[in-house]
């Protein structure tokens, strides 16, 4: 009798162990299954930015106004800061001003700080292109 019970007991043990094992394996091929998942994803992330460029650019604005002011600052700007690009955007209703596309705000702000000593008014801006 007591040779019985031990063989149930050992025998609920091994299920217990085989149901444990394949919880087990199944949570090992969920997780792999999910880092897969979460692989494919960035790959398909990393494709669409460099399909579709969306860059983050920043911007030195002189001026915003009237067109003939704008084409005037241009002008002057030109003549004091001839190694920097400058454009004229017309945003309905306003002309701006616009030096550079600088790839980021340090290098923005360092160009600002020599241009504030003729442009006062000139401030950086986050643009996309």
């Amino acid at each position: 009798m007591k040779k019985i019970k031990i063989m149930k007991f050992l025998t609920k043990k091994k299920h217990i162990g085989l149901i444990l094992a394949l919880l087990i394996a199944s949570s090992v091929a969920f997780a792999q299954n999910e880092a897969d998942k979460i692989e494919n994803l960035i790959s398909q992330k990393r494709n669409y930015n460099q399909q579709n460029k969306n860059t983050v650019v920043y911007k030195i604005q002189l001026y915003n106004g009237s067109e003939s002011q704008a084409y005037k600052i241009k002008s002057n700007f030109q003549s004091a800061f001839p190694e920097y690009k400058t454009s004229i955007i017309y945003k309905q209703p306003e002309w701006k001003t616009q030096v550079g596309n600088f790839e980021t705000k340090l290098e923005a702000d360092r160009v600002l700080l020599l241009i504030k000593e003729e442009f006062s008014g000139a401030i950086v801006l986050e643009d996309r292109i």
